[in-house]
C-alpha cells in the first residue's frame, strides 16, 4: 500500500508541475519511473504472475516477457544483423552477436579476449584446470557440461544425428553438419592468401599453419583441441586410460604407446603381416625391422 500511495502522490505532483510550468518537472518524472520500475520489481518477490502463454501455460510478471516467450512458439526473429543475414529473437542476442562482426572482446584474460562472460568463464578452466564434471561410469571429468553429455555416448552407443543421405549417424549434431558438406559440395572455409577453400576450419588451420589451442602451461600451440588436451597429460601426469587385466594406466587410447596396442599383450593379437613370409607382429615397428632382414639377404644373394 505504501508503495500505491507513493506512486499516486507522484503523479499528483507530476501533474501540478506540468500545469504550473515548473522547472521541477524533469525530476519528478524520473521518480515516477522509478516507483514504477520497484512495483514491476515487487512481482519478482510476491510471485505475482500475471500474464500467461496460452500455448504452454507458462507465466510471467511482465507483459515484455510474455511477448519474448511467444517467439519461441512462432519463430519470429524481428532482430536483424546488418552485416550478414542471421535474425534473433532477442535486442540482446542481436548485440553479442554484432561482436562477431565488430571484433569486440569485453570480457577479457589476458592475453586472451571474449565476446561473451560466459565463455570467460569457461576460458579461465583452461587455467585453473578445473573439471567439473565427472562421468559417473568411469570417473573421468570434463571442463564443459556439453563434453560429459558427448562422453556419456561412448557408454551408452547413441548417436542420434542420421544424415539423411547416407544413413551414417553422429553422436553429435555439429558432426552430421560437417558430413553434410561431403554431400552438398560445400566449402565454407576460404584461404585469404591463396583462395583455397575446405570443409572445416581445422582443415583451413593446417594449411595456413595456425595454432590456436595454446597450451596454458608451456605455451606450445596446436592445430586441434584433441591434441592439445592429449599434449595437457604431460603436465598433469593424468593417465585416464586403465588396463583391465593388469592395472596399467595409459595416457590415450588411440595413439601410439596406448592401452589399446598394449592390451594385444593380454591378447596375444598380430595384425602386422610380413607380405614376404608368414611372420606375423604385434607392433609396427617390429615388423620394420623384420623386412630389413629380408632387405639384407635379398642384398646378400645379390653377390654370390
Amino acid at each position: 500500500m505504501a508503495l500505491k500511495e507513493e506512486s499516486q502522490e507522484l503523479n499528483e505532483m507530476d501533474e501540478k508541475n506540468f500545469m504550473a510550468g515548473e522547472e521541477s518537472f524533469s525530476y519528478s518524472q524520473t521518480h515516477i519511473t522509478e516507483a514504477r520500475n520497484l512495483n514491476t520489481h515487487m512481482t519478482i518477490h510476491t510471485a505475482e504472475e500475471l500474464y500467461t502463454c496460452k500455448l504452454c501455460g507458462k507465466s510471467f510478471s511482465l507483459k515484455g516477457n510474455l511477448k519474448t516467450h511467444m517467439r519461441i512458439h512462432t519463430g519470429e526473429k524481428p532482430f536483424k544483423c546488418s552485416q550478414c543475414e542471421k535474425s534473433f529473437s532477442q535486442n540482446k542476442t542481436l548485440t553479442v552477436h554484432m561482436r562477431v562482426h565488430t571484433g569486440e572482446k569485453p570480457y577479457t584474460c589476458k592475453p586472451c579476449g571474449f565476446t561473451h562472460k560466459k565463455n570467460l568463464d569457461t576460458h579461465m578452466r583452461n587455467h585453473s584446470g578445473k573439471k567439473p564434471y565427472t562421468c559417473k561410469l568411469c570417473g573421468k571429468s570434463f571442463s564443459l557440461n556439453g563434453q560429459l553429455r558427448t562422453h556419456m555416448k561412448i557408454h551408452t552407443a547413441e548417436k542420434p544425428f542420421t544424415c539423411c543421405q547416407c544413413g551414417k549417424s553422429f553422436k553429435e549434431k555439429r558432426g552430421l553438419n560437417v558430413h553434410m558438406r561431403i554431400h552438398t559440395g560445400e566449402k565454407p572455409f576460404v584461404c585469404s592468401q591463396c583462395g583455397k577453400s575446405f570443409k572445416q576450419k581445422r582443415d583451413l588451420n593446417v594449411h595456413i599453419g595456425e595454432k590456436p589451442f595454446l597450451c596454458p602451461h608451456c605455451g606450445k600451440g596446436f592445430t586441434y583441441r584433441a591434441n592439445l588436451e592429449y599434449h595437457l597429460r604431460i603436465h598433469t601426469g593424468e593417465k585416464p586410460y586403465t588396463c583391465p587385466q593388469c592395472g596399467r594406466s595409459f595416457t590415450s587410447f588411440t595413439i601410439k604407446g596406448n592401452l589399446k596396442i598394449h592390451m594385444r599383450v593380454h591378447t596375444g593379437e598380430k595384425p602386422y603381416k610380413c607380405v614376404q613370409c608368414d611372420m606375423s607382429f604385434t607392433y609396427h615397428i617390429s615388423l620394420k625391422q623384420h623386412l630389413q632382414n629380408h632387405c639384407e639377404k635379398n642384398f646378400s644373394f645379390s653377390f654370390v
